[in-house]
Order: C-alpha cells, then sequence, then structure tokens
C-alpha cells in the first residue's frame, strides 16, 4: 500500500501518549499525516515531539476539554480529515461492587467523548467532503465478560454510534468504522492481569492463558504497530467501501 494517501492530511488521536494511541500516532505520522496527539498524560507530549506533532492536553471526560482539542487542531492547521477516538481505561470489579463515579467516568470518556469529538470534526469533513472516523472499539463491542460492566456497556454503544454515523457521513464522503481488537500488548492490559487475578481468585501468572487467550484460536497477544497498520488502511482508497463496520482484529475470539 502506498503510504501517500495521508501524505498532508489532518489527525486527531486520542489517548496517545501509549499503547495503541501511540502506534497510530506514529504510523499516520510516518505516512506524512499533521499528528494532534492528545492525551491526559504529559507522555503525549514526548510522542509529539518524536513525530514533529501538535500535543493537546486534556481530559476527554470534560465537554469543553473535547472542544478544546478540536479547535486547537482547527487553529493549528485549519481543519481536520481523520479523527481515531482511542482513549479508553479500564476497571474490574462485579457488578455489585463496581463504582458509580467509576461508571460515569468510563461512559464519558469512552462513549460521550467519541459522540462530541465526531461531532466537533463533523463539519470540517463535511466541507471537505472526506472524512475518516475510526472508533478503537475492542471485541467487547461485540461480546462481553465478566466484571467489566462499564467496559462493555461504553464499547457496544461505541458500535451504535459508528452505525449512525456512517449511515449520516456517507453522502459526504465521510467513513466511521470501529476496529475490534481482542487483547492488545498495552499498558492498559497490563494494569488488567492483576485486577482479573484478583477479581477470579487466580494467579497473576494464568490470567494470560486461561482468561485473555482462552477464546482464542491464535495464542498471542496483539501488537500495537498491528492495530495502527489497520487504521491506516481504514484511510486509504482501498477501504473507500468500508463504512458502519465492526472490523474484528480477536484472533478467532467470535469464530466459535
Amino acid at each position: 500500500m502506498n503510504p501517500s494517501h495521508l501524505a498532508g492530511k489532518v489527525a486527531i488521536v486520542t489517548g496517545a501518549g501509549s499503547g495503541i494511541g501511540r502506534a497510530v500516532a506514529e504510523r499516520f505520522a510516518a505516512d506524512g499525516a499533521r499528528v494532534v496527539v492528545a492525551d491526559l498524560s504529559e507522555a503525549g507530549a514526548a510522542v509529539a515531539a518524536g513525530i514533529g506533532g501538535l500535543f493537546v492536553k486534556g481530559d476527554s471526560s470534560r465537554r469543553e476539554d473535547c472542544r478544546a482539542l478540536v479547535d486547537a487542531a482547527l487553529a493549528a492547521y485549519g481543519t481536520v480529515h481523520v479523527l481515531v477516538n482511542n482513549a479508553g481505561f479500564q476497571h474490574v470489579a462485579p457488578l455489585e461492587d463496581f463504582p458509580e463515579d467509576t461508571w460515569e467516568r468510563m461512559q464519558a470518556v469512552m462513549l460521550t467523548a467519541p459522540f462530541l469529538l465526531t461531532r466537533y470534526c463533523w463539519p470540517a469533513m463535511k466541507a471537505q467532503r472526506w472524512g475518516r472516523v475510526i472508533n478503537v472499539a475492542s471485541i467487547h463491542a461485540l461480546v462481553a465478560s465478566p466484571n467489566k460492566a462499564a467496559y462493555v456497556a461504553a464499547k457496544h454503544g461505541l458500535l451504535g454510534l459508528t452505525k449512525t454515523a456512517a449511515l449520516e457521513g456517507g453522502a459526504s464522503g465521510i467513513t466511521v468504522n470501529a476496529i475490534c481488537p481482542a487483547y492488545v500488548r498495552t499498558p492498559l492490559v497490563d494494569s488488567q492481569i492483576a485486577d482479573q487475578a484478583r477479581t477470579r481468585g487466580i494467579p497473576e501468572a494464568e490470567v494470560i492463558d486461561r482468561i485473555m487467550l482462552e477464546p482464542a484460536a491464535v495464542k498471542r497477544l496483539i501488537e500495537p504497530a498491528e492495530v495502527a497498520d489497520f487504521a491506516a488502511y481504514l484511510c486509504s482508497p482501498a477501504a473507500g467501501a468500508i463504512t458502519g463496520a465492526a472490523l474484528t482484529m480477536d484472533l478467532g475470539w467470535t469464530a466459535r
């Protein structure tokens, strides 16, 4: 694939300080995009510096920070071509013990923020009659696992947003898709190991094999660069007919 399709394009990537977001930001920049690196952590500043991008620090659970992020991109570059809604976090607990404030924050970060950011980028995408919205969902947008009520609910909702936005954006040259990976080798997944071990009463060493990889046909974690490659493909002319899709990278999880 010729990477020149991203040359000169402006892309916002949320949660780009580490993990999947960082890999996407680095891949897009390598392909010639001007990348706005959005993150709650100052780690995003180092990523932006390394790729010649723009760092915007903010909390995506706050409406005003979502607005400020898109405004910063528009002020710096004049438009937005690609939005990658990737920011997220995890909390593992039984339903009856799940903290209410954590539920609310997870919905804000992983469902409301993608809605707001898509809404704020939409006018620029419509005006240029070209846009790509990529929602980094999860296999948990399609299936459920115990002790992940808030995460699963948010990701299922994100898939509904993906489908609706795709139907509305098609006539304006905007595609909207969700990438649904199984477990990816990221700091977020690393942090889940102890949580899963605690809630399920098993040693941490057994979590990857018995919980994370048990449903999969391919017994390994996905690398962040693989998700980044898929995101780059969705911005290419070859993917122009793909929209409203839940695109699995699940190592065969849902083949059962």
